[in-house]
C-alpha cells in the first residue's frame, strides 16, 4: 500500500512501566520510576528514535489500594511532573514533554503559569494532558470527603480549558519589544485582562508570563465516557485511547473525529494515539514468553488491588475463581470500570483471572517479532483504528531498547515513521496548526 500516513508515537512514562511486575523483571532498574539518571537516560533514548513525546501520567494521591497490593507497587513514589519535565527539557532539544494537570483539584492560573514556563523552557514542547481526578483519597488531599460528580467534573474541565487558553492569550506575540533607547518594555495595548466569570470558575487575569512559543501547549484528553469525548472532541489535539480491539478501536476513532467535525474542527488536527503495551522477541514464542514471566511476577495481592481500584467496588469477598458480580455505577472513572466488565464477558474470565490481567496490564497488548508488531501498526493505521500509540513498555530499559532498536527500523524501513523530526516544536511535528490569540490576531483578521 502506499506510505502516505505516519505514525504518531508516544511514550507512557509514569510510570516508566504501567506493569505491576516491571521493577522486578531480570536485568530491569527497581527504582527506574524514582530515578533522574535513569529517567534521562531513556528520554534520550526516546529522542535519538524520533519519538513524538515523552507523556507523564500523574495522580494527587498514594494510589487507593490496600496495603498488601501498595507494599508491592513501584508507582508509591513518583517524581513532580513539571519539575522532572523542565529538568528533562535542558538536556533534549526535540521530543515533547507532555504532563498530566488536574482539572479538578488545581486552579487554572497554576496550569497555565506551569505550562507556559515549560514550553518557553522548552523552545515549544509542552503538552498539557487535561485530566477529571476521580481517586477518593485526592479528594481527602484537598480538603474535600468526596470526590465531584462525575458530569459535573467534566462540565468544569471544558471550563477551565477556556480559562487556561484565554490566559495563554493575554498578551499578543509582539507584546514585548524591549526598546532599550525609548525605555519601553511592554507595549500595553498588547495585553488584555480575561476577566471571567463562569460557573465554577472566577479569574480576572492577565496571565504573568509571555504567551507561550507554540500559542497553547499542545492540549490532550484521556477520557472515553461520552462527556470525556465530547471534551476531546471539543477541545484536545490528542486523544490517549484506551486500548482495546481493533474494531472498538474504530468506532472510538470515527465517533469522535466526527464529534470534532460537528464542532466545525479539522478532525486532522485531532490525533487518536491509543495506548500499546509492546513487548518484543525474536520469535512470536520468546515474545509470549517474556509476557508470561513478567505476568508470574504479579502477586495476587496486587492483582486484586489493582483491580477493586479500577472497578472502584471490592470484590475480594467473592470466590476468586468465580464470574465478576454485578459491579454498580460509581462516581469514579466510568471508562476503567466498563473496560474490565466487558473483558469479563467477553472472555469469560474468573475473577482471580481478571487480577492477573489488571495488576499486570489488561488493554491493548502487541506481543510478537517487530515484524508483526510493525503489521499491526500498520493495520491500525490503515483502517483508522489509530493515528499512532503511546507506547508502554513492559520494563526498563530492556523493553524500550527492544522497541527502538527493532521496532522502530522496521516502522521507518516501511515509510510509517520519521527518520528525522519535521520542526522545532511539538505542534510542527504533530502536524497541528497554532492556534490564533484570541484578543488580538482574529480581531486583527476581523479589522481586514
Amino acid at each position: 500500500m502506499s506510505q502516505s500516513k505516519q505514525l504518531r508515537l508516544g511514550a507512557f512514562m509514569r510510570p516508566v512501566s504501567i506493569h505491576t511486575g516491571a521493577w522486578r523483571y531480570p536485568g530491569s532498574i527497581p527504582d527506574a520510576n524514582f530515578n533522574f539518571p535513569a529517567i534521562k537516560s531513556f528520554i534520550r533514548k526516546l529522542e535519538a528514535a524520533k519519538f513524538d513525546a515523552f507523556f507523564m501520567a500523574d495522580h494527587l494521591a498514594v494510589l487507593n489500594m490496600p496495603m498488601n497490593a501498595l507494599k508491592r507497587s513501584h508507582t508509591v513514589t513518583s517524581f513532580e511532573p513539571f519539575t522532572l519535565l523542565s529538568a528533562l527539557a535542558a538536556v533534549t532539544e526535540h521530543v515533547g514533554l507532555m504532563a498530566t494537570a488536574s482539572t479538578t483539584y488545581d486552579q487554572p492560573y497554576h496550569i497555565a503559569r506551569r505550562f507556559a514556563s515549560l514550553d518557553h523552557i522548552s523552545g515549544g514542547r509542552a503538552g498539557w494532558n487535561i485530566v477529571t481526578t476521580s481517586n477518593p483519597d485526592a479528594a481527602l488531599n484537598f480538603g474535600l470527603d468526596e470526590d465531584m460528580d462525575h458530569d459535573e467534573r467534566y462540565a468544569r474541565a471544558r471550563e477551565f480549558h477556556d480559562v487556561v487558553t484565554g490566559l495563554w492569550d493575554s498578551f499578543a506575540d509582539d507584546a514585548f519589544i524591549r526598546d532599550v533607547d525609548s525605555g519601553i518594555y511592554m507595549d500595553p495595548t498588547r495585553m488584555r485582562a480575561l476577566a471571567h466569570k463562569g460557573k465554577y470558575l472566577s479569574v480576572r487575569g492577565p496571565l504573568n508570563i509571555a504567551r507561550p512559543v507554540q500559542g497553547w501547549p499542545v492540549i490532550i484528553q484521556a477520557g472515553a465516557s461520552d462527556a470525556g469525548r465530547q471534551l476531546a472532541a471539543e477541545t484536545a489535539e490528542v486523544v490517549f485511547a484506551a486500548g482495546g480491539s481493533l474494531e472498538a478501536a474504530k468506532s472510538f476513532y470515527a465517533d469522535v473525529k466526527g464529534r470534532a467535525r460537528a464542532f466545525g474542527r479539522n478532525p486532522d488536527h485531532l490525533k487518536i494515539l491509543p495506548g500499546a503495551f509492546v513487548i518484543v522477541g525474536d520469535t512470536v514464542e520468546e515474545a509470549r514468553a517474556k509476557r508470561a514471566h513478567l505476568d508470574s511476577l504479579v502477586h495476587y495481592d496486587s492483582g486484586i488491588g489493582s483491580l477493586n481500584s479500577a472497578l472502584n467496588f471490592d470484590v475480594s469477598g467473592f470466590d476468586p475463581d468465580g464470574p465478576l458480580p454485578e459491579i454498580p455505577p460509581s462516581n469514579a472513572s466510568q471508562s476503567a470500570r466498563d473496560r474490565i466488565v466487558t473483558l469479563a464477558a467477553r472472555e469469560g474470565l474468573s475473577i482471580r483471572q481478571l487480577a492477573a490481567r489488571t495488576g499486570s496490564y489488561g488493554g491493548l497488548a502487541m506481543v510478537g517479532t517487530p515484524k508483526t508488531i510493525a503489521d499491526d501498526m500498520e493495520r491500525w493505521l490503515y483502517e483508522q483504528g489509530s493515528d499512532g500509540f503511546n507506547i508502554m513498555f513492559p520494563y526498563l530499559p530492556a523493553g524500550l531498547d527492544d522497541f527502538v532498536d527493532k521496532v522502530v527500523p522496521e516502522l521507518q524501513r516501511r515509510g510509517l515513521f520519521r527518520t528525522e523530526y519535521e520542526g522545532a516544536t511539538l505542534r510542527e511535528n504533530l502536524g497541528l496548526p497554532r492556534p490564533a490569540n484570541r484578543f488580538f490576531e482574529q480581531h486583527a483578521q476581523a479589522a481586514e
